[in-house]
């Protein structure tokens, strides 16, 4: 058992059953005689929801998350290159791609019972980018072993840890000049807006969706209380009618049932004539 094992493990792991399995693990680690492992497992961090989710998407969706960094290393290059027309070019694809990878994300959240909010999903997108622009933020997000998500801001990932060969790694800074510094912040706020208008859109959506549903629910309900209502009072004409049959063949009975006992002493009356 190695830390990368037990934290792959345990990032996979729905929040709720990290912190009992971590403990289970380090316990392990310490029955083994690893005590050194057994202060590392213990000393891995529950991931938040949102970092919960990305590595959720590195876990389900490998392929295209794959192909999302790649993207990132494309635009890294046309940097260096300070190539602009492929920077705009590959900024424009890397919006659509971070949108289409968070809705995904959302997807998958939801398929494991745990949907994902605006707020959520902002972090998703804003972690995404980062990978984009570093490779220490785009291997956590590739081995899906993140414990907190990222915003870049261009001077790097500040206090992100990466779960590397047993040891905890601090991701390295990268400084950038102060006008690239700005452009960078600047695009990383579009980049925020839109990817909050992409959540908010997904919302909308999705409660639009969850509006006509219940519409259809209503709809059925008020048609099957109408049918409901026909029904009885059908049954009501029926009940109506059953009571004043009842109460006829009563009546009737009950004068048949005088005639019946007038006849009765007749008989009798002529039968004690006759004996007299």
């Amino acid at each position: 058992m190695t830390l990368d094992d037990v934290a792959g493990e345990l990032y996979t792991l729905d929040p709720g059953d990290f912190v009992s399995t971590r403990t289970e693990r380090a316990a392990q680690a310490r029955a083994d005689g690893d005590r050194d492992l057994a202060k590392a497992i213990t000393g891995l961090r529950k991931p938040t929801v949102a970092a919960w989710t990305v590595n959720l998407l590195a876990r389900h969706a490998p392929d295209e998350v794959a192909a999302l960094l790649d993207l990132g290393d494309a635009l890294r290059s046309a940097q260096r290159q300070l190539s602009g027309e492929k920077l705009r070019a590959l900024g424009a694809q890397r919006q659509q791609v971070v949108n289409a990878m968070t809705k995904r994300a959302a997807e998958l959240a939801a398929e494991h019972d745990r949907p994902a909010g605006e707020q959520v999903l902002r972090e998703v997108g804003q972690t995404l980018t980062a990978a984009l622009a570093d490779p220490d933020v785009a291997d956590l997000v590739r081995a899906g072993v993140l414990p907190a998500t990222v915003t870049y801001d261009g001077f790097g990932p500040a206090g992100l840890v990466a779960i590397t060969g047993g040891k905890a790694t601090p991701a390295k800074a990268k400084p950038r000049s102060k006008d690239t510094s700005r452009e960078v912040a600047a695009r990383q706020e579009l980049d925020d807006a839109e990817s909050g208008l992409a959540a908010a859109r997904a919302d909308r959506d999705a409660a639009e969706a969850a509006a006509a549903q219940a519409k259809s629910e209503f709809d059925a309900i008020e048609t099957r209380i109408a049918e409901l209502r026909s029904e009885l009072e059908h049954a009501e004409h029926q009940r109506h009618f059953a009571q004043t049959a009842e109460h006829r063949a009563r009546s009737e009975f009950t004068a048949a049932r005088s005639q019946f006992d007038r006849m009765q002493r007749w008989v009798e009356r002529a039968r004690a004539r006759l004996d007299d």
